[in-house]
């Protein structure tokens, strides 16, 4: 038996998809729970979705880049690595609107974050596993982070439709 990455497919490698995957489930959750809080119309909530997906995508994306050419990574697996996260992250975003397009209004935060806690757990055991670590240890400590960024959402778009007119 093999070790958890020998493998050769796509999932085998997720050092190439885990940063933009991450950032797009974490930051999509927070969007929808907080534009939710907001009460933002859908069509506020899918611009900034997409406006995340993209402009936000693509400077992270460029950081990931530049960061990788300091640290002297060959030029073809830094473009690779780069473009692997800025396609991950985009399509993880894509399945927010998704939810927002095909949710009902009272149900879009709780599909999302459903959504989003599933994404993340999938993520973080196909790392832990590849990583050789206790996935259940991992994926608690993961979710725990998630779930600050998703409260903290809540409650500042609460805020805002409270005290901003």
């Amino acid at each position: 038996m093999g070790s958890a990455n020998s493998g050769s497919g796509a999932l085998d490698r997720p050092n190439r998809y885990s940063f933009g995957s991450t950032a797009a489930i974490v930051t999509s959750v927070g969007l929808v729970v907080g534009f939710g809080a907001a009460s933002v119309s859908r069509a506020a909530l899918v611009s900034g979705l997409l406006i995340t997906a993209l402009a936000d995508n693509i400077s992270d994306s460029l950081s990931i880049h530049i960061y990788q050419e300091s640290e002297n990574l060959e030029s073809r697996a830094a473009f690779r690595a780069t473009v692997t996260n800025f396609v991950a992250r985009f399509l993880v975003a894509l399945s927010f609107v998704a939810i927002v397009l095909a949710a009902p209004p009272g149900a879009t935060a709780v599909t999302a974050t459903i959504w989003g806690v599933l994404l993340l757990g999938a993520l973080t055991y196909l790392l832990s596993r590849h990583r050789n670590v206790n996935p259940m240890r991992e994926i608690v400590k993961h979710l725990l982070v998630a779930a600050v960024v998703i409260v903290a959402s809540g409650l500042l778009g609460a805020w805002i439709t409270a005290h901003v007119s």
